[in-house]
């Protein structure tokens, strides 16, 4: 069943291979089959290793605008993803806006609460990954979520 959303932040010319083993080592125990979406914010949206990344995994991509990215809280904000995009993180709220979906037109910020990040941001090779899901999930269940 596809019930996680995995969100994405890579460097500029990430190689697709760099963020396929960031989201494999985030994933744990869970599967390719189990993302239903992967996102990120909008200025990633011609990042050909983002791109083929998930067009070699049939994942679908949404995006989010620095708007809706900024409307949803951060644990612990990054200084550097603040300097270059003017946002707190990109990971976790677009792992969390992707794991809502509406249907009703009104915000996925707005729905963002349902959701539940089941691994916070992990670092890996310049690729920053978390993992949500709108199933009731608790973040502590998860292996590689590290809640001192």
């Amino acid at each position: 069943m596809k019930t996680l959303s995995v969100g994405i932040g890579c460097r500029l010319h990430s190689a697709p291979e760099q963020i396929e083993t960031a989201v494999r080592a985030a994933l744990g125990p869970h599967s390719f089959e189990e993302i239903a979406t992967v996102a990120s914010i909008d200025t990633k949206a011609h990042e050909t290793g983002l791109l083929e990344f998930c067009a070699r995994h049939a994942l679908p991509l949404a995006f989010f605008s620095r708007e809706q990215i900024a409307a949803m809280p951060v644990a612990e904000p990054s200084a550097a993803v603040r300097g270059h995009l003017g946002v707190d993180g990109i990971c976790e709220p677009c792992a969390l806006l992707a794991a809502t979906t509406t249907g009703r037109g009104e915000s996925a910020a707005f729905h963002a609460h349902r959701a539940r990040l089941l691994v916070r941001k992990t670092v890996h090779a310049g690729v920053t990954v978390a993992i949500a899901s709108s199933a009731a999930l608790a973040e502590r269940d998860h292996p590689n979520n590290d809640t001192r």
